[in-house]
């Protein structure tokens, strides 16, 4: 690749949002903090999840520095919504069901 190359574009951003759809419509809204668990397939996307964030801020960051198409970080933003929807979906089919945040402190 050279600089001003073009892999990523409107189309690919695109059907990552119909898939982030797509899976987001048979979930509950979400009103809790959801932990990572659940399965060890929605564990893995947990973690491919906080992954693609921080190459989503490394990408930021290098956009202060150099020229990036806008798409790459939209891309990266929205694949990371994917990976955190399909954890949930994987979770809920895998019998383990969300492990939610109980944000209430134990008394001691």
């Amino acid at each position: 690749m050279h600089p001003g190359h073009a892999a990523i574009f409107d189309a690919d951003i695109q059907r990552l949002e119909d898939q982030l759809d797509g899976f987001n419509a048979d979930l509950p809204p979400l009103k809790d903090f959801i932990l990572p668990g659940g399965g060890l397939a929605a564990a893995h996307c947990h973690l491919a999840r906080t992954i693609c964030r921080r190459a989503e801020r490394e990408v930021v960051t290098l956009s202060h520095h150099d020229a990036v198409r806008p798409e790459a970080i939209r891309y990266l933003n929205r694949l990371s919504d994917l990976l955190f929807v399909l954890s949930r979906v994987l979770a809920r089919a895998s019998g383990h069901g969300e492990v939610l945040w109980n944000h209430e402190r134990r008394k001691g």
